[in-house]
């Protein structure tokens, strides 16, 4: 057993590999042509499993194709990166703590860059 558990993948791995290929692809596709692109020998199930889930997470649109779906990616890696921070604030109960915790660990550098962004968005009045 301890070599089925060390061929397993970490949780959401699977996950962000089909989504690196999504965005590599730049257009979109079949969960065969995704299956290909992995380079993996997983189910073709498996690998509709996962879309299904991502489209589940909003974290991929689809549109029909044949009898099927053609997946795209439904932002950059920038953007999940912000929804799943956006995730994180809505679930947790003190908003304000989390921010406040957030901000008072930024680098010097990544602070500037805030206060530059709120300052353009017009959020800042420091």
């Amino acid at each position: 057993m301890p070599e089925e558990s060390a061929s397993r993948r970490l949780a959401g791995e699977l996950e962000a590999q089909a989504l690196a290929r999504l965005w590599a692809a730049e257009q979109p596709l079949t969960p065969g042509q995704l299956r290909a692109r992995l380079g993996d020998d997983l189910a073709r199930t498996t690998v509709t499993t996962i879309l299904s889930r991502l489209y589940d997470k909003g974290v991929v649109t689809r549109t029909t194709s044949g009898r099927g779906f053609a997946y795209t990616p439904a932002s950059d890696a920038s953007g999940l990166t912000a929804r799943r921070m956006h995730a994180e604030l809505d679930r947790g109960e003190d908003r304000p703590s989390v921010l406040a915790r957030f901000v008072s660990e930024l680098t010097e550098q990544d602070g500037e860059t805030l206060r530059a962004l709120l300052s353009e968005i017009g959020g800042s009045e420091a």
